[in-house]
């Protein structure tokens, strides 16, 4: 059975990420593993961590409820602020054949502002799918 470890925030909802999940549901048995890095929401030139940690436990209720209404075999976790901390964290003591990154839009994701894709492609042992959003969601905080 093919392992999948997804890390994602804003994007959870998308239908980028969605269509990526199901291309990987149809070949055949799979397990899904979220991440939600709890990534700072911004007020000014502060953020609450508390606040960050409530809106990616929801973001992971949802992500979960989701996936499995639609068939999958999931589970997930809220991580570290960082998303290359939460992956690596997320991969100890698991084998994944996968790692889907999924990110907001250029120009707007802090991740790709932050080089994630390159860091997380050399910090893992496992292919690294990036899956980009189109559009940006209504969520205050940015992946």
């Amino acid at each position: 059975m093919r392992s999948y470890l997804v890390v994602g925030n804003q994007t959870l909802d998308g239908p980028e990420l969605e269509a990526a999940i199901a291309d990987r549901m149809a070949t055949g048995p799979a397990t899904f593993h979220i991440v939600v890095p709890a990534t700072p929401i911004q007020r000014g030139l502060t953020w609450d961590e508390d606040e960050a940690r409530a809106a990616a436990e929801q973001r992971l209720a949802d992500a979960l409820e989701r996936l499995r209404a639609a068939g999958a075999t999931v589970s997930g976790e809220v991580g570290h602020r960082d998303p290359v901390v939460a992956t690596e964290d997320a991969l100890r003591g698991r084998e994944v054949d996968e790692v889907l990154l999924s990110t907001l839009p250029p120009g707007i994701s802090r991740w790709l502002g932050q080089d994630v894709p390159s860091r997380l492609k050399g910090s893992v042992q496992v292919p690294v799918t990036v899956v980009t959003a189109q559009q940006q969601s209504v969520s205050t905080s940015r992946s």
